[in-house]
């Protein structure tokens, strides 16, 4: 079983910035492909990032390509989404979630985290 626990999130300011973190729990952390989805008010759930098990190579959605970079600690089991430059269309709930497999990342989410409110006003 794994825990995981955002925290980061808040209001800023269009151009800003913002750092996540996903703090997890359990021996496995290392073994698995973690990300971030995000869900806006009135929309469906959408992909942001994900980063392979051993951090060596990363994804993004086009939408967030050259603004967010994603990244991960084993020795801490926690991984982080550094959001700049963000836009009022960056409002949602964020989720880290652990997958089984980094290529078919969102198909193969096992754990979710409850979710951390990014809002950026313009």
């Amino acid at each position: 079983q794994v825990q995981l626990v955002e925290s980061g999130g808040g209001l800023v300011q269009a151009g800003g910035s913002l750092r996540l973190s996903c703090a997890t729990s359990g021996r496995t952390f290392s073994s698995y492909a973690m990300g971030w989805l995000r869900q806006a008010p009135g929309k469906e759930r959408e992909f942001v990032a994900a980063i392979i098990s051993s951090g060596s190579s990363t994804n993004y959605a086009d939408s967030v390509k050259g603004r967010f970079t994603i990244s991960r600690d084993n020795a801490k089991n926690t991984v982080y989404l550094q959001m700049n430059s963000l836009k009022p269309e960056d409002t949602a709930v964020y989720h880290c979630a652990a997958a089984r497999r980094y290529n078919d990342y969102v198909r193969s989410i096992d754990y979710w985290g409850q979710g951390t409110q990014v809002t950026v006003s313009s």
